[in-house]
């Protein structure tokens, strides 16, 4: 490699020029590092996903079981894991809610990037107790207390993606048209998963209510038996993204 001493001897105008070819050089060589350090770290984060799952009254405890361990096996998924390994790995946060303070972690911030890490979520979504069984609906208090979260995510990530599950409407404190109003939602696509039931209800209020952001969607499952398959489905469509999760 050439050196600024090596040239020394050169007549002083090419002297002058050579230096500062060789100084342009060793900035833009600085600024490509850093460029492809930027690059590494965007890839690095490509989504920062909040998962938010019911656990209030209207949930008994088999369905709660399904719930916790469709979202556990989820991650276990090959489909998952290799979603999660194509886009260079996620930041995800998990905790389950009901009334309107009753918001448990089950999963605090943490980065998945391959199989390993992804079965250590799901051991530890697997082993979360649950909080509480006898309060009602508040998903307004749900929606803003995942926006909390996702302003507390570890890194920026390209997209920002809340994803909330349930299988009813709000009845009780605010509904998520206040929480939209109330909390920042800057950049943050709300999906919905939906436990149909025996009618189209919580759908259509999902629907017209709670997804938010350019491309949401509500993915349905048609009972708790169909849940883990659901989840997965909507995992894959929010980790890989294709324009169907806002840029932040």
């Amino acid at each position: 490699m050439v050196q600024l001493d090596d040239i020394t001897s050169l007549p002083r105008n090419l002297l002058i020029r050579c230096k500062a070819v060789l100084k342009a050089g060793i900035v833009c060589g600085i600024i490509g590092v850093l460029q492809m350090a930027v690059s590494t770290a965007a890839q690095a984060c490509s989504v920062a996903l909040v998962l938010a799952m019911d656990s209030s009254a209207s949930v008994d405890a088999r369905e709660h079981q399904l719930q916790t361990n469709g979202l556990a096996d989820a991650f276990l998924d090959p489909d998952v894991v290799n979603a999660i390994e194509v886009v260079g790995g996620i930041y995800v946060t998990a905790f389950e809610w009901s009334g309107r303070y009753q918001q448990v972690e089950q999963l605090s911030w943490r980065f998945i990037n391959d199989g390993a890490t992804a079965s250590a979520a799901s051991n530890t979504l697997r082993q979360a107790g649950r909080g509480y069984t006898e309060f009602p609906t508040a998903l307004g208090y749900a929606l803003g207390h995942a926006a909390v979260l996702m302003k507390r995510a570890p890194a920026h990530c390209r997209r920002k993606v809340i994803d909330v599950a349930g299988d009813g409407i709000n009845n009780d404190g605010f509904g998520p048209d206040s929480a939209y109003k109330a909390f920042d939602f800057d950049g943050v696509t709300v999906n919905g998963l939906v436990v149909a039931g025996p009618d189209s209800v919580p759908v259509d209020y999902y629907f017209a209510e709670v997804i938010r952001g350019p491309g949401a969607f509500v993915e349905v499952a048609g009972t708790y038996d169909d849940y883990a398959e659901a989840m997965k489905r909507k995992l894959i469509r929010e980790i890989i993204g294709n324009g169907l999760a806002s840029a932040g």
